[in-house]
């Protein structure tokens, strides 16, 4: 463990803090919600993350995850209900991925975000 400095302001003596590195990438929906969830139901894990820096590198992974798990799932269900003709059945295509991609999510908020 690094040995903390401090500077004096006032009467007050103030350690020297600095934020570890960072990479500047926006997080995506899962990430956001993932942040939601720990906010509003898992505070001490949440102020654990900050505390630790390690916040934004588990909103990232569960990004990725759900992302990965997203696409895999599409397949998955795709192949085991086919979807409609695009060309001539517009509407029930667009219906049919709406309802797989519901059931996807669903399935991701249970397990990954809301967990």
């Amino acid at each position: 463990m690094k040995e903390l400095t401090y500077t004096k302001q006032g009467e007050y003596y103030l350690p020297n803090l600095t934020l570890g590195e960072t990479r500047e990438q926006p997080l995506g929906k899962y990430g956001m919600m993932r942040r939601s969830f720990l906010q509003e139901n898992k505070p001490i894990i949440y102020n654990d993350l900050i505390l630790k820096g390690k916040l934004f590198d588990h909103l990232r992974e569960i990004e990725e995850t759900a992302n990965r798990r997203m696409e895999q799932m599409m397949k998955e269900l795709l192949e085991k209900n086919p979807a409609p003709d695009k060309k001539t059945h517009q509407m029930e295509w667009v219906q049919h991925m709406n309802a797989l991609k519901a059931q996807a999510e669903e399935v991701i908020l249970n397990d990954l975000i809301n967990s």
